[in-house]
């Protein structure tokens, strides 16, 4: 099942509020290689907030704006934000599979942070999917 949701090229997230109501969001996903996948994102960023509050997340494939593929399935998973030398090899591993797209969003989020508009990318998110 790895295999197939890595395979998207966006996915829909679903992390969970303290109040247990579910924010779904769309990101990039790449195989990590070990039987989870993951995605980089700014370390201060709701989702991780979200994520270290409740590991338990959703994924389904989607379009770059959310919208839910019609006769996907759901996958279960349970999330874990890195940082450091874990957030280097994962950048690395997505930016592989996204090219000059990741090269991009990344330079946006650099401009954005010098300008104190956001804190660019500096955390990963590794997602041990349900059996």
């Amino acid at each position: 099942m790895a295999g197939s949701i890595s395979d998207e090229k966006y996915v829909s997230l679903t992390t969970y509020k303290r109040n247990g109501d579910p924010v779904a969001l769309p990101v990039w996903i790449a195989d990590l290689g070990d039987g989870t996948v993951g995605f980089t994102t700014a370390e201060s960023s709701y989702k991780v907030k979200r994520l270290r509050r409740n590991a338990s997340v959703t994924l389904q494939p989607c379009d770059a704006k959310g919208n839910v593929r019609a006769g996907t399935d759901v996958v279960g998973g349970t999330g874990e934000v890195h940082t450091g030398a874990e957030f280097d090899r994962i950048r690395s591993i997505v930016k592989s599979k996204y090219g000059i797209q990741y090269t991009g969003i990344e330079l946006m989020g650099k401009v954005a942070k010098l300008i104190g508009k956001g804190s660019g990318t500096s955390a990963a998110v590794v997602i041990t999917l349900d059996d």
